[in-house]
Parts: structure tokens; sequence; C-alpha cells
């Protein structure tokens, strides 16, 4: 049977977001880790979860697919929909992408799609949701973003990017679901782990709110057109990733929200900085959502702190460029 989102009866739809939670060797703090987690849903009752990406630490642990399972299981435990994206570190070990979104096809909650043909990496589908018409009133783009740069011996970065038929897949998939809709484009929103270079562009020269504790975010250097594409094709209003520990920051970058979330496992930083998850709140028949962030110690964090752009710091990169 056909897997469905909907809409509540309000006209709601809530997405829990866990990002970098690097299951892998299921000590005291995975363990707490997970907890966290399952408060958080309990607290939330979201209508979908979204992993983005580093789900698992693969190098970390020499049993990648049982720490996988893990992480799957927190959400399958409460009957809660849910969907992966996949980040740097889950292929780095014994496993590949493609056995990773294998393994989540086969869970009952799971809705991630199997991989459109001749699209670069695992993990690229687009979920609807249906309105009280039963019509798709909103969409969900997922995208691999990579993992490393395949031209790092020619300095051009350390991270990878969304290739050029990924685009072409969106593209396509948006159109068809504009088409399908009227002409209208669907209020949409994106998923991906590595955040565009767009993400530095916002910081650095517009208002945000949140933190971004490191002189640049750790983007691509290579820029492949994923931002021009979605404000071309006019459908999604943020994005979300990862990647990033210390960042949690959001800002309007020409009328998209390029959002982060907030890690769920340790952030690196040498001061306090509670894991947790970002919440977004979708509502139906309205280009525009609601985001707020939910900390390990229940608190909720719906007002960041306000961030004046300063221009484009010296050093920017995924490894700093002076």
């Amino acid at each position: 049977m056909a897997k469905t989102l909907r809409f509540r009866e309000d006209g709601t739809f809530k997405i829990v977001q866990f990002t970098d939670p690097e299951f892998a060797t299921n000590d005291q703090e995975e363990q707490q880790m997970e907890a966290m987690m399952l408060r958080i849903l309990e607290d939330e009752q979201p209508d979908l979860v979204v992993f983005t990406g580093d789900i698992i630490a693969s190098a970390s642990t020499k049993d990648p697919a049982d720490a996988f399972r893990r992480a799957c299981c927190v959400p399958d435990r409460m009957n809660i929909p849910w969907a992966a994206v996949f980040g740097n570190h889950d292929s780095e070990a014994t496993i590949t992408r493609e056995q990773l979104h294998a393994m989540q096809l086969t869970y009952p909650n799971n809705y991630a799609k199997p991989d459109p043909q001749g699209v670069h990496g695992s993990g690229n589908y687009v979920l609807t949701m249906k309105g009280k018409d039963q019509e798709a009133a909103c969409a969900l783009y997922f995208l691999d973003s990579g993992s490393y740069s395949p031209l790092e011996h020619s300095r051009m970065g350390f991270y990878d990017w969304v290739r050029r038929d990924q685009i072409d897949w969106y593209a396509r998939e948006s159109y068809r679901l504009t088409n399908s809709n009227g002409g209208t484009p669907l209020p949409s929103l994106a998923f991906f782990h590595i955040p565009l270079p767009e993400y530095n562009d916002v910081w650095d020269f517009n208002i945000c709110y949140g933190e971004r504790n490191d002189e640049f975010c750790c983007a691509p250097w290579v820029n492949s057109g994923l931002f021009a594409a979605m404000i071309e094709m006019g459908d999604v209003m943020g994005t979300f990733v990862g990647h990033d520990h210390g960042h949690d920051y959001w800002g309007d970058w020409h009328g998209i929200r390029l959002c982060y979330g907030r890690t769920t496992r340790n952030a690196y930083l040498d001061r306090p900085f509670a894991p947790g998850a970002r919440v977004i709140v979708l509502h139906e028949g309205q280009r525009s959502f609601d985001t707020w962030l939910h900390l390990a110690d229940g608190t909720l964090q719906s007002e960041q702190k306000k961030h004046e752009p300063v221009g484009r710091t010296p050093k920017i990169g995924a490894m700093g460029l002076r």
C-alpha cells in the first residue's frame, strides 16, 4: 500500500530535523543521545522525522550497519514516519550510501523512495503531503550532497557538491508538480547535508538569526547552481542542512530561508552548546513555515540571537582560503 503524508485537520504539518547524530559505538554518551531524541519526539509528536546526514560515523565503528539500525529504530519504535539523506561520514568505511539507502527503505515507517535512474548519488527523492482536497499541497525534496570533493587534488575545496544531473532531476520534478497544480509552484522545502555556498553569503551580507561558531561554513567551493535553480522554479521556501555542528542559524537569501539544524550530538566547541533538534511547522495553503529549536534539556528556542551582516570574511571555503 502506498505511504501517504497528510496535513493535519488544523492545516499544519510538523517535521523534526535530527542532524549529525553519528551513531557508532552504543556507549553511554550515545545512549543518552538516543534517550534525548526519544524525549523530543514524545514532546513534539511530529508528522515526519528527517535525518540530514552523518547519521552514523562509519569510520568509528566495526559494524556500521548495526549503528545505522540503531538510528533507524528511534523514529520507528514510536511509529513516526521518517526519511533520511546522507552525509560525508556515513560512507567513509565499509558501507556504501547505496547500501544505507536500501536499508532505510526496508523500515515500515520509512517514507524515502528508490533512487531515480541516471542521477548522481543515493537518496534523491521527493515526497508530497496531501491537503484537505486530497491533492498534493506541499513538496519535500531530499538530495544527496555527497561527501568529499573529487577535485581536491587540484585545490577545488574539500567537500562535495550537488551535481548537475541532480539539479536537472529536481527541476523536472518541480515542473511536474507545478504543472499538476495548475501552473502554481507547490510550497516546498529541501533537505540535504552539506550547506550551499549561499549559506556563507546570507551570513556575511544579510541579517541572520542564530549562531555561526566558526569563521565560515564548510560549503563546497564549487557552486553548481542548485540555489539558482530553486529561485527559477519558485517552489522552495526553505532549505535545511547539518554538517557544521556549531552552526544553528537561518537567514533569508533572495526569498529562500537557508536554515541549519541543531546538532544532535557534540558540537565540538570549547564551550557549552546543547544538542537537540530543529522543528519545522508547515501551514497548508501558505508559502510560509514556523521553526524553532528543541534542546536537550527541553528548552524551546523560537527566537534566536540576531546577527547583523559584517561583510565577507577573509577566510572562506571548506577548510579556509586566505
